[in-house]
Order: structure tokens, then sequence, then C-alpha cells
């Protein structure tokens, strides 16, 4: 008798210590971008970094599956589907509009997704039933980047105290950019006594032609909303700006770092580190549905005064008080 309890000891002693190595689950990011890898490097790694303050770390204890639209609109739809057959436990979906949540809503009822902020109102496209109580698999940020075109425009005629006509360059993707380019734009104006000229850009290709046009307008600004092909054409964009020593304001942090003059909007940091606390509350059994969209609390006032050097530009100091951070 001994000896059959004996061997079930050690039956049970190496079934435990079987159980004790397997391999525990890591949590799968499906990372969705609408950009190219380098343009999304700098938020991807802020992302990484506020999901290695809540305990997160890539390769370790969570893995991160990565795909990049590269400015085409029409590979979303696949893109989604591929983290979807991964069984990735949430997607987070980058900026760029809402065609990139629209893709991954398409492709998956149950999986969680959480939306970085691209700045439309998610209540308004459907996404949500209500930012208290979103409703579905949907939750994250709301950027409210329209609602900040009157505040932009005021930055930007305070900072060039001539400034008149302020070209205004848009792509096609997004209908919120769209939006914001040919109805609340011009109601800001307005108001700021500026005169405003849209400029459509619907490829890659279309720039030159557009930059030719601007510059035998001769505005005294420039204005840029973020979307997809802005962003992927980032340095053709600045550059253009430079070259024509034309001041420009932009919707999107990242084009700061590109030698963009100045930006407006939410502070990207603390958006990030509130990304990571969704995912960490989803990962640990919270449900989208019960946890609201939030809209930023934290806004940021950055100018590149290297860029301001270089076009020849003196901002008011009174101005450069008011940012939150001067690239020198």
């Amino acid at each position: 008798m001994g000896g059959i309890f004996c061997n079930r000891r050690r039956a049970h002693g190496v079934r435990a210590r079987a159980e004790a190595q397997q391999p525990t689950k890591i949590p799968r990011i499906g990372y969705l971008s609408p950009f190219d890898a380098v343009a999304e490097s700098t938020r991807a790694e802020s992302i990484r970094m506020a999901l290695r303050e809540r305990g997160y770390i890539e390769g370790q204890n969570i893995a991160i599956e990565y795909r990049y639209g590269e400015g085409k609109p029409d590979r979303y739809s696949e893109l989604a589907a591929e983290l979807v057959r991964l069984k990735v436990d949430i997607i987070v979906v980058t900026g760029g509009g809402p065609l990139g949540i629209q893709a991954a809503m398409n492709a998956t009822k149950t999986i969680p997704i959480v939306m970085t902020g691209s700045g439309f109102d998610p209540v308004e496209v459907g996404f949500v039933e209500s930012l208290a109580r979103p409703g579905g698999n949907v939750t994250g940020l709301s950027a409210l980047s329209g609602e900040l075109d009157g505040k932009r425009l005021e930055l930007l005629k305070e900072a060039v105290t001539k400034v008149a006509r302020v070209a205004v360059l848009y792509g096609t993707a997004s209908q919120g950019r769209v939006l914001d380019a040919k109805e609340d734009l011009p109601v800001a104006a307005r108001a700021l006594k500026l005169n405003i000229q849209p400029w459509e850009v619907r490829a890659a290709e279309g720039f030159d032609k557009v930059f030719a046009a601007i510059g035998k307008q001769r505005p005294d600004g420039l204005y840029v909303i973020g979307s997809p092909l802005m962003n992927t054409n980032l340095k053709r964009i600045t550059g253009f700006a430079l070259k024509s020593r034309l001041p420009s304001m932009y919707s999107f942090r990242a084009a700061i770092d590109a030698g963009g003059l100045m930006y407006y909007g939410a502070d990207q940091a603390d958006s990030y580190r509130r990304v990571a606390y969704l995912v960490d509350k989803i990962l640990k059994g919270a449900k989208p549905a019960d946890l609201p969209v939030e809209q930023p609390t934290k806004f940021e006032f950055v100018i590149n005064l290297k860029t301001a050097k270089q076009i020849g530009l003196t901002i008011p100091p009174e101005v450069l008080a008011r940012a939150s951070r001067l690239i020198k």
C-alpha cells in the first residue's frame, strides 16, 4: 500500500511541476496605425513606455503585433482582419481619423478596441452610444481636434502679428478633417478677421501641384490638418514651409519634430498614459462598454525656435511665455 501511495505522491508531484512549468499566457495587443513605421515610431515608443510604467514590458509579459497602413486607407480592413485572426486581446488604433477604428469594428464585435484620440466625435460617427457609457467594444480617447481649430488660428495670429491670409492644407481620407477645413475653420477665421484658403490633397502625387498653387498665392501662414496622408508626407510639408518661409501651425504633434513651427493640442504624453491605463483596465477584466471615453484635460503649445530662426520670424515674448515647450 505504501508503495502505491508513494507512487501516487510522485505522480502528483510530477504533474504539479509540469503544471507549474506551463508558460503563462502573455496578453497580445494589436497595434493598428494608419501611418508607416517611421512616422509612427515616436508614438509607438511613447505608448510602450506608458505601458512599462504600468508593469507591461514588451517581449516579457506582453506582446505587441504592429500593423501599418502606410497612409493607404484601403489597407485598414485587411490589417484589422489580420489582427483578429491572430486572436489579440486588445486592438489599439492610433491617429488618422475614424477609418482605422471603423475597420477594426468591422473586423470584430468582441475584441476590445482602444482609440488614441483622432479629433472626431465618436458619438456622432456612431462608434459609441455615449462618452460616459460607450456600450460596445470601443472606448479610448477623443482628441477633439476640430474644436481646437479656433485656438490654433488664434495662436498663429498672435505669433505672426501681420498674418492675414492663411493656406489650410488637408487630406480627404477623413470626412472629419474635410469638415474642419470647410466648415469649422472658416467660422473661427472670420472671428479672428483672417482670410483662409483650403487646399485639398488627395494623394501623395498631388503635393507638388498644391505647393506650386500656394506659392503663387503667397499667403502669410500655413495651417496643416493632420491625416494619414499629411503624417506620412511630413518632411515634404515642413520642407515646403521652410523653403517658402511660411509660419506654420499643425494639429498633430509629430510635425514639430519634423521641422514644423507650432503645435497646439492634447498633451501627448498624458494621452498615452491614459491609453496605457485603459489597456491595463481591460486586461484586468474591465469591459470597454463600461469604460468612459476620455477627453483631454492637459494641453500643450510647442514652438520650434530653430524653425522660427530659419524663416526669419521673431515671435513676441508674451507668446513664447505661453509655450509649454520650446525647441531650441
